[in-house]
């Protein structure tokens, strides 16, 4: 019978023991490390692209229409599209080709840009070439709106054409007709520079 106390005792003071293990050490660090893991969640999460928010893709092309006759094709080198706005393509180096009536072809170039696959919009940022082969255009901004005849062509605006050469800070440009309304932001003058030819 006193064996029996004896065996029991021993399990019961071994479960006891394991149990203060348990409960002033090995469960602390349990929590300690879950909430390390925990604080350190939102930082993974900024340095690492959520599959669920974003879809990339390499070398796209879309077509679009532009004045409602003229067709244009988009090209990009790195593409995403975000999942909030599932309707902007959102692009690294970015190429518009824009073929109007005559025959004529407009290249259009970016370092990024936005592309809006319902309405065909393109918006074209930074270090922004726009060539008609006779007018070359050089800004930070170009926005070619496809239900419009106009581009809207924005910040540090250059032109050159075979009349001379402008600077403004905005141009409405028709690459059809080749008009431009010129403004500035502010009350500074247009810088422009025509020359006369010579009969």
């Amino acid at each position: 019978m006193k064996k029996k106390h004896q065996k029991t005792q021993i399990i019961l003071i071994s479960i006891g023991i394991f149990l203060i293990l348990t409960t002033y050490f090995f469960y602390p660090y349990i929590k300690k490390t879950q909430f390390v893991k925990d604080k350190a969640a939102p930082e993974d999460i900024v340095k690492t692209p959520d599959e669920n928010r974003e879809t990339s893709f390499e070398n796209i092309q879309y077509k679009g229409i532009y004045d409602l006759d003229k067709t244009f094709i988009v090209n990009s080198e790195k593409a995403h599209i975000l999942k909030e706005e599932p309707d902007i393509v959102y692009m690294t180096n970015m190429h518009v080709i824009l073929y109007l009536s005559e025959g004529r072809v407009v290249d259009i170039t970016s370092s990024k840009g936005r592309y809006n696959k319902i309405t065909y919009d393109c918006f074209f940022e930074n270090n922004v070439k726009a060539n008609d082969g006779d007018t070359k255009i050089f800004a930070e901004n170009l926005d070619l709106l496809a239900t419009e005849n106009l581009v809207n062509i924005y910040n540090n605006v250059k032109i050159n054409y075979s009349m001379g050469s402008l600077q403004a800070d905005k141009i409405d440009y028709d690459f059809e007709t080749k008009y431009f309304k010129v403004s500035m932001f502010n009350d500074k003058a247009v810088k422009m520079k025509v020359f006369k030819w010579a009969m």
